[in-house]
């Protein structure tokens, strides 16, 4: 219970007989390739943006301020407009696939969800590798966005659903791994291909999306559905069979009731969106969005973006990249011990300072025409960079994730779910919008501008987030938000509730 702005455990949440089962930890592995998907493809973005090539074909007024170092400043070549386009039409599209995501994940259910999301991001490929024009360019990437729209929909829930309660933090956060995983083969990738020699290696590095994004479609279809899912779609003995399966015992009726009676609550809601506007469903909403609005706030994309600039080299992106996989298994590790709210508070501190530090260095040797840093510099700012990323992974990147996916009561989670994707990438697409341009006006003062609003959510978590690790996914309004020292006066309204 949080009071006074501190948190303890939730009290008395009841703890289901589960083991950790084969078919559960098979299930989550395959379904979080999806985030292998996602992360290759926000590598890959930014690798193949910066091979001549593929700037002379696409964007060559950008290509041709990149061949005059004095022409613009460090922190102005790459603002225009149509970089900007092709960057941020991803987050667009995934943006408004999100919301066809919620009617197939409550309709048609989390596993046909995701195998859609791997068609989609297939035709995208196809799109890319073909690429002829900057048109054609863009809607293979609008295609991969509605794969990042059902993806980010449906994973998450799917991993907090199938998984037991007690490690329900480290398999939701498998997704995030693989997204970092993601990114890391994509700089391996990019290494090599910006040394072919003819000019189509950036078409190698697009095309070699399609293996997470067959991996993907093929684990959709090995994989179960969850129990929630198919009794809530009125399947009961089915959902049993397969909680029992998963569980890996016969004890399950008591996990099992709860499902059932948070079904029925379920079906009695006609309008999920409309009903999470209600009064008792406001600190849920409130919390999703708030942690998508906070993780792109904290700067992450503004630090992946300018490496290249501030060192001219893959290298240092491959070992922020190995630090972002390793950061992400400690996560994995601690989510479950320590809580969610202890990671985010110490990773604000951590971030915060990187951030600043980072602002004062770039702030003194860094001018508009200057050139790269020196080489002792240079290796502090790069240990400064891993410090942000170890934080930044560790926290708010697997965390902006967990815990909306596993907040929500039934008649509401793919609802809830969807304005939770659908915040993230509205963000995003602002911020990849509004980026390169704020860059270029703030300077190095940008990272003071980030370093800010790390500040303003660690006080948001310190005093607003309540904790959720080991309570059961169908027992967060009684154990969590009932017992919360703020968000409990929106739970008077006398209305049932799914969970608890």
């Amino acid at each position: 219970m949080a009071w006074g702005g501190f948190a303890v455990a939730a009290p008395g949440a009841s703890q289901f007989e589960a083991k950790i089962t084969p078919i559960v930890i098979i299930s989550c592995i395959m379904a979080a390739t999806g985030g292998l998907m996602f992360g290759y493809d926000m590598g890959v973005s930014g690798g193949v943006t910066s091979m001549p090539h593929f700037l002379k074909k696409f964007f060559p007024g950008v290509y041709r301020r990149t061949l005059e170092p004095g022409l613009d400043s460090n922190y102005c070549k790459y603002d225009n407009q149509g970089l900007r386009l092709f960057m941020s039409s991803l987050y667009l599209a995934g943006l408004t696939a999100t919301f066809f995501a919620s009617y197939t994940t409550r309709r048609l259910g989390r596993r046909l969800t995701m195998l859609i999301a791997g068609v989609f991001f297939i035709l995208g490929v196809v799109f890319n590798v073909a690429a002829q024009d900057l048109a054609m360019l863009i809607v293979g990437r609008t295609l991969l966005g509605c794969g990042v729209g059902f993806t980010n929909q449906a994973i998450p829930l799917y991993l907090s659903e199938i998984a037991p309660t007690r490690i329900r933090g480290g398999l939701n956060i498998l997704f995030h791994l693989n997204v970092t995983i993601g990114i890391l083969f994509a700089n391996l990738v990019n290494y090599g291909t910006s040394k072919i020699k003819g000019g189509w290696g950036w078409r190698l590095s697009l095309g070699l999306a399609g293996i997470p994004a067959v991996l993907l479609t093929i684990g959709a279809l090995m994989v179960v559905d969850t129990p929630n899912s198919l009794i809530e779609r009125g399947r009961q003995e089915e959902g049993k069979a397969v909680l029992r399966k998963i569980r890996g015992t016969d004890n399950i009726e008591p996990e099992y009731l709860e499902l059932v009676e948070a079904s029925r609550i379920a079906k009695e809601v006609k309008h999920p969106f409309r009903n999470l506007l209600k009064r008792r469903n406001r600190p849920q909403l409130v919390i999703a969005m708030s942690l998508q609005i906070f993780q792109q706030c904290t700067g992450i994309n503004n630090i992946v973006f300018y490496m290249p600039v501030l060192f001219n080299s893959l290298y240092t992106a491959v070992i922020t990249g190995v630090v972002n996989v390793l950061s992400t298994c400690v996560s994995i590790y601690s989510v479950d011990k320590v809580g969610r709210r202890m990671l985010l508070l110490e990773a604000g501190v951590q971030m915060f300072l990187s951030q600043t530090a980072i602002a004062i260095i770039l702030g003194i040797k860094v001018k508009d025409h200057s050139e790269n840093l020196s080489q002792g510099f240079a290796i502090f700012v790069a240990v400064l960079v891993c410090t942000f990323f170890s934080a930044f992974a560790w926290s708010w990147g697997p965390l902006g994730w967990l815990i909306p996916s596993e907040t929500f009561p039934l008649e509401t989670r793919s609802a809830g779910q969807s304005v939770t994707v659908c915040v993230n990438l509205l963000v995003t697409f602002v911020f990849g919008q509004a980026f390169l341009s704020m860059l270029c006006h703030f300077k190095y003062g940008i990272f003071l501008f980030f370093s800010g609003w790390v500040l303003v959510m660690s006080l948001f978590v310190l005093f607003l987030l309540p904790e959720t690790k080991n309570v059961p996914i169908e027992e967060m309004t009684e154990k969590v938000w009932m017992q919360h020292w703020l968000w409990k006066r929106f739970m008077d309204d006398g209305i049932p509730v799914a969970n608890g």
